[in-house]
């Protein structure tokens, strides 16, 4: 009884703080700081103001009452809460205002995009901090942030790197800019709450963690037309309970890039109860959810992973008109021990599980190649699978991927495969951007693995709505197989599965298999 007592007080404790009056000298209305809230006047002034009184004053609740006010750069600040009340719309300025600060400085090639080297060009942001959050029932509303960044790239040194031409020249003497693309950009800050807020078109990031520790993201509804959240190089972080629709980019997309100048692991994530989507920007708000016939929504590690990803947990998510799950690693980091589990997916583009290591080596003097290692994937259901693509697990030659579990997993692919693409020479990666499409039509409909070390398959049904001409599997270079209860829908007259190059096979329980090894 005196912890369920505890527990209540602490609830209103909570409550209290996010809505006492002005004369609570822990909340700072910013009303009271000459805040209009008319969606025509720039009010981030007066929201700055009201931070910067809480910030003197050791802390506090900033307190953004109902109504549309329209900003510029806001600027956390260590121990602050911003706290959006219901009503309360933050909307991003428009470009011409020049309301957003300017490009921070940036020496030396960027190895990654402009988007990810350049923070105080944001509607809210905030770097080296503690104690920041960010909660509330209200909006924030990029309007006039854009999802183009060129002209970042330029500048940073991006758009001239490639796997080819490493080391270009750079012109350091750009002019910072103006341009405004991130609705919340955190870099290095610990203890860090966004719970509650709901973000709409939040230019080329909703929200970008760098180099955070401690992070927690909650009940956040995003719906956007690049990606929704980033979580680069960062550790001990908690996303739960989130929608993100995200159309025409990734969803939730942990990463490692090089923009703290240095290979960061990012480690120890959790995200569960998460939905992603690709339905047209402000559909999910609304609850249309239009269907885009491509959209990208999905949870993907990387592409930049010149860090690497170590001790993840997905459990319970959903995806939705949108590409599936993708874990790539590319750029020489290390991608090791991710639980994945409880996912269903319907009308998936490309591949529902997607699973590559490749040579693109994207960041100074990387010497070591890329890994990955001991993935569980399990209990997953997906309906409506693009035709092109299934499972596609692919290693790099000599050195392949290592230690992958698939349990319970249950395919349904549109079908219609050709003999011709059954036929296919499989192109390698290589130096390329690694997304499906990079591959073309699989040369089976359901699984293809090339270059994998420790392959485990157990309890796998595939089956397709048209005929489809391409075997159910396709491995390549696999040393060590072991198939349990594998069971999949075939067109008269073609192969269970082609081997090529497949040692240490173990099948049990799967009939349409049996004596496959012996030909």
């Amino acid at each position: 009884m005196k912890a369920r007592t505890f527990a209540i007080f602490i609830s209103f404790c909570f409550l209290r703080s996010a809505i006492a009056s002005p004369a609570d000298k822990t909340v700072f209305n910013v009303r009271d700081y000459g805040a209009a809230g008319d969606g025509t006047h720039l009010d981030s002034p007066a929201i700055n103001q009201a931070i910067l009184a809480a910030s003197g004053a050791g802390g506090g609740t900033v307190f953004v009452p109902a109504g549309t006010y329209l900003c510029g750069s806001i600027h956390l600040t260590n121990n602050i809460h911003l706290c959006l009340g219901a009503g309360s719309v933050i909307l991003g300025a428009p470009q011409a205002m020049n309301a957003y600060d300017p490009t921070e400085p940036w020496q030396g090639q960027a190895y990654q995009d402009g988007g990810h080297t350049y923070f105080h060009n944001s509607l809210i942001w905030g770097e080296n901090l503690t104690n920041v959050s960010i909660t509330g029932a209200g909006m924030i509303n990029g309007g006039g942030l854009v999802r183009d960044d060129r002209l970042l790239d330029e500048m940073c040194g991006f758009s001239r790197w490639s796997p080819a031409h490493r080391t270009p020249p750079l012109d350091t003497h750009y002019p910072p800019s103006r341009l405004g693309n991130k609705a919340i950009a955190l870099k290095l800050c610990r203890n860090v709450l966004l719970r509650d807020i709901t973000i709409f078109h939040g230019g080329h990031f909703a929200v970008l963690v760098t180099g955070c520790d401690n992070l927690t993201v909650d009940n956040v509804t995003m719906d956007t037309d690049r990606d929704g959240i980033d979580i680069d190089c960062c550790r001990n972080t908690m996303v739960s309970n989130c929608r993100i629709n995200s159309p025409r980019d990734d969803g939730l997309c942990p990463k490692s890039t090089f923009a703290l100048g240095r290979n960061v692991i990012t480690e120890n994530l959790t995200i569960v109860n998460c939905q992603v989507s690709g339905f047209q920007e402000g559909t999910l708000l609304d609850g249309t959810m239009k269907p885009t016939r491509g959209g990208t929504g999905r949870i993907k590690f990387g592409t930049e992973a010149n860090g690497g990803f170590r001790n993840v947990t997905i459990a319970n998510c959903t995806f939705r008109d949108c590409h599936g799950l993708a874990l790539e690693e590319v750029d020489g980091g290390l991608m090791e021990n991710i639980t994945i589990n409880n996912i269903t997916m319907m009308d998936v583009i490309a591949c529902p599980i997607y699973l590559t290591t490749g040579e693109r080596n994207r960041g100074p003097d990387v010497t070591v190649p890329s890994r990955m290692r001991n993935i569980f994937i399990s209990n997953v259901i997906a309906t409506g699978v693009d035709p092109r693509s299934g499972i596609l697990i692919t290693g790099v030659p000599g050195h392949p991927i290592e230690g992958v579990r698939l349990e319970n997993i249950r395919l349904e692919f549109k079908g219609g495969g050709t003999k011709a693409q059954a036929e296919r020479v499989q192109p390698e990666l290589g130096p390329g951007y690694p997304e499906p499409a990079q591959f073309g039509a699989l040369p089976a409909y359901g699984l293809f693995a090339r270059h994998v070390r420790d392959l485990e398959l157990a309890n796998i049904r595939e089956s397709f709505d048209q005929k489809d001409l391409r075997p159910a599997i396709d491995c390549v270079d696999v040393d060590g197989l072991e198939i349990d209860n594998f069971q999949a829908q075939l067109a008269a007259g073609v192969p269970a599965a082609k081997f090529d190059s497949v040692k240490n096979v173990v099948i049990r329980n799967s009939p349409m298999l049996e004596g496959l090894m012996a030909k």
